[in-house]
Parts: C-alpha cells; sequence; structure tokens
C-alpha cells in the first residue's frame, strides 16, 4: 500500500517539475545539464582515483595528446580557412541579431507604414487603430501560429499610431 503511495507521490512531483521545467528559458535547463554533468565526471574520477582504477584514463590522457601533436602540422596548415570560416559564422551571427535588434525601433517604421500595416486608411480613429490591431494579433500573434517579426510590427504600428 505505502508503495503505490509513493509511485503516486513521484509521479506527482515529476508532473509538476516537468511542467516547471518546460516553461523555462532554455539558457538554465542547460546551465544546470552543464553543472551537473561536470559535478557527475568530476565524482567519477575522484572514486576511480580513490580506488587506483584511474590509470587507464592517463594511458588515454597521452594518446590523445600524441595524437594531437601528430595532427598539429595538418591543423596548421588548414587553420587560415578553419578561421575565415569562424569570422564568417560569427559575421553572420551578429548580422542576424542586429536585423533582430533593428526591427524593434520605432525610427524603422513611418506613420504611412503604420497605417499600411494596420490595414487602416490615413486619419483613422483611436478606437479603429484598436480594433485593427486586436483583429490582426487575433491571427498572427505566435501562440496561434502567427510570427514574432509580423506579431512585433503590429504592435509598433500601433505604438506609433496611438502616440503621434
Amino acid at each position: 500500500m505505502i508503495r503505490i503511495f509513493l509511485i503516486l507521490l513521484f509521479i506527482i512531483i515529476a508532473f509538476f517539475w516537468m511542467r516547471a521545467f518546460l516553461k523555462t528559458s532554455p539558457v538554465i535547463p542547460a546551465r544546470y545539464i552543464k553543472l551537473l554533468f561536470l559535478f557527475v565526471t568530476g565524482l567519477i574520477l575522484f572514486y576511480l582515483g580513490a580506488t587506483g582504477r584511474l590509470s587507464w584514463f592517463f594511458a588515454l590522457a597521452g594518446v590523445i595528446v600524441a595524437f594531437i601533436l601528430r595532427l598539429m602540422p595538418v591543423l596548421l596548415r588548414y587553420a587560415p580557412y578553419l578561421h575565415r570560416l569562424w569570422s564568417d559564422f560569427n559575421s553572420a551571427k551578429q548580422n542576424t541579431s542586429q536585423r533582430q535588434n533593428k526591427t524593434g525601433t520605432k525610427g524603422n517604421m513611418s506613420i504611412e507604414e503604420a497605417y499600411e500595416v494596420l490595414g487602416l486608411k490615413i486619419g483613422a480613429s483611436e478606437s479603429e487603430i484598436i480594433a485593427a490591431h486586436r483583429k490582426l494579433m487575433q491571427k498572427m500573434h505566435p501562440d496561434r501560429g502567427g510570427s514574432d517579426y509580423l506579431a512585433a510590427k503590429i504592435n509598433l504600428a500601433k505604438k506609433i499610431l496611438l502616440k503621434k
């Protein structure tokens, strides 16, 4: 009987833990998983060192060092190409983040564009702007299958028109 209660308790705890896990940012669980991996690796190495079974690790480290030393001329020959690939990758990543930051700025959209985004004629009233915004957000919200980009544009258009 007590086993059933323990199993139910475990299932309830797992359910709430999984619910909280799914709501958090992916950065936080990744950090915890990395720390857990390092902790478990340290414990294993400590155990193996304490019991005298760590000789295979030093042999493996020696083989890896020898392998790296043998590969060094090849790696140095291709170093400029690898550096160029790495710098192209970093510049592409920076350009993407800069483009995403630019879409959220107020100076990027004119008042005419804001009316066009909301599908309104120039000079629409505040209630028409709010109604058009609500109607578009119901269709284009990311939670309903829309994109973050379009939702940001719609919000920016509303913000520009209501704060003329």
